[in-house]
């Protein structure tokens, strides 16, 4: 076996239940957010993405799960970017991909987003939204890494094949042209790391990470230049797919917003309580 044969990694029963337990009930919301700008702005992206990228991501997902997923598309040039109280409510998930106007989404929005995450909204983030508000206001952290764009071949490892993330990737997933990102990174350490990437300058890269923030579930996935065709991989297609079952929560939470005065015994007075109503319910 050479060393870039594909491994299919090991099914497991326990980890596909629940990346499948939402079916059940209605389909998973997912938002998927774009900028949207390098499709107006640059011909040889608008080539590879031609009704943007935004498109080819949401179809990919659908086309993996079906379905499973309803999904609807939101830009940085809508009103409030797209990202309103009432979708942010109806989103189960939001994917991140931004990358020259990072300084143009608005504070406001971003501490939207942010709170609906604590809540219990899943956040997958893409390539560079590495610099993103969003992403380093979740992290506290600067992001930053380093980069190259000479249109190398990158090798996706999957370090944790019995991930959620990772189930029926190969092992490595191969992408033929794609932009460097190395080490260091500037992120926390992760919670787990479902992916490394190597690529042929020799650099390698924490490139698929999971972390938890309140009652959300965030996923940082880097492959996904703008002017590669990254996302028409079905296999990164499978990840991304992947990642939104696995950051879908069974349902939100509003406990992040309070901090209540316990009475003394209350849980004595009422010991089915979790807690005092007041410190806010789980709703679906």
């Amino acid at each position: 076996m050479t060393s870039l044969q594909k491994i299919k990694p090991r099914s497991n029963r326990r980890d596909k239940e629940a990346m499948h337990t939402h079916q059940a009930g209605r389909p998973i919301r997912l938002t998927v957010w774009n900028e949207g700008e390098h499709e107006v702005l640059d011909e040889s992206v608008r080539a590879i993405y031609p009704d943007g990228m935004h498109s080819v991501i949401a179809n990919g997902i659908k086309r993996q799960l079906g379905g499973a997923v309803e999904v609807r598309i939101a830009l940085l040039d809508q009103a409030e970017h797209g990202l309103t109280e009432e979708v942010l409510d109806n989103t189960d998930v939001l994917t991140w991909w931004g990358h020259r106007s990072h300084d143009k989404v608005d504070g406001r929005i971003v501490e939207r987003v942010h709170d609906r995450v604590l809540g219990g909204m899943g956040l997958v983030v893409l390539h560079s939204g590495h610099a993103s508000k969003i992403f380093t206001r979740m992290m506290g952290t600067s992001g930053n890494l380093i980069w190259r764009n000479d249109g190398e071949r990158e090798l996706v490892w999957s370090v944790n094949p019995n991930h959620p993330i990772a189930h029926g990737v190969p092992n490595p997933l191969i992408i033929e042209r794609q932009e460097m990102y190395g080490e260091p990174f500037g992120i926390p350490e992760p919670d787990e790391l479902v992916f490394i990437s190597s690529f042929d300058g020799g650099e390698v890269f924490r490139s698929g990470c999971v972390f938890h923030r309140g009652n959300g579930r965030i996923f940082y996935f880097s492959p996904g230049d703008q002017e590669y065709p990254v996302y028409h991989h079905p296999d990164v297609q499978r990840v991304l797919a992947n990642a939104v079952q696995w950051a879908t929560s069974p349902g939100r939470s509003e406990e992040h917003r309070h901090c209540p005065t316990y009475p003394r015994n209350w849980f004595l007075e009422n010991p089915s309580a979790v807690r005092p109503a007041s410190a806010g319910a789980v709703t679906d």
